[in-house]
C-alpha cells in the first residue's frame, strides 16, 4: 500500500527529473534569450559555503499573474526587496514547467524552499 508521504515523495522526485531534464534542455535557450544574464556573470568566487550560488525553484504555475513577476514576488519576500530579487533572478521557467535560476545563498534556499508552493534543487 502506497503511503500519502511516499506519493509526495514520488511527486517531489518526479518534479525534481523533469527540471533537469528541462534545464539540460534550455541552458542554450536561456544563453540566447536577451533577458537572461549569462550564468558566468554570476558565478560564484571561493569554497565560501555562504556564498550565492545558482539554484533553481520550481513554484506553482501562478495563477492571474504572469510567472516572471510571481517569481519576483517570490523573491522578494525571500530577499527583501524587489530590486535584489531581480539583481539574484537569473531566468524565469514559464512554458514546460513554472519556476525560476537565481543566486541565492544556503539560508535563503532554505527559506524559499520552506514555502508551501516552492521546490528547490
Amino acid at each position: 500500500m502506497v503511503t500519502s508521504n511516499t506519493n509526495n515523495t514520488i511527486l517531489k522526485i518526479s518534479k525534481l527529473a523533469i527540471l533537469l531534464v528541462l534545464f539540460a534542455s534550455v541552458c542554450n535557450v536561456a544563453m540566447s534569450d536577451s533577458t537572461a544574464k549569462p550564468l558566468d556573470q554570476h558565478a560564484t568566487t571561493g569554497s565560501d559555503p555562504t556564498a550565492p550560488a545558482v539554484h533553481i525553484v520550481y513554484t506553482e504555475r501562478p495563477q492571474n499573474e504572469e510567472p516572471e513577476a510571481y517569481h519576483i514576488r517570490t523573491l522578494t519576500s525571500v530577499l527583501g526587496s524587489e530590486e535584489a530579487a531581480k539583481e539574484a533572478l537569473l531566468y524565469s521557467y514559464k512554458s514546460a514547467a513554472s519556476g525560476f535560476s537565481a543566486k541565492l545563498t544556503p539560508e535563503q534556499v532554505e527559506q524559499i524552499s520552506s514555502k508551501s508552493d516552492c521546490f528547490s534543487i
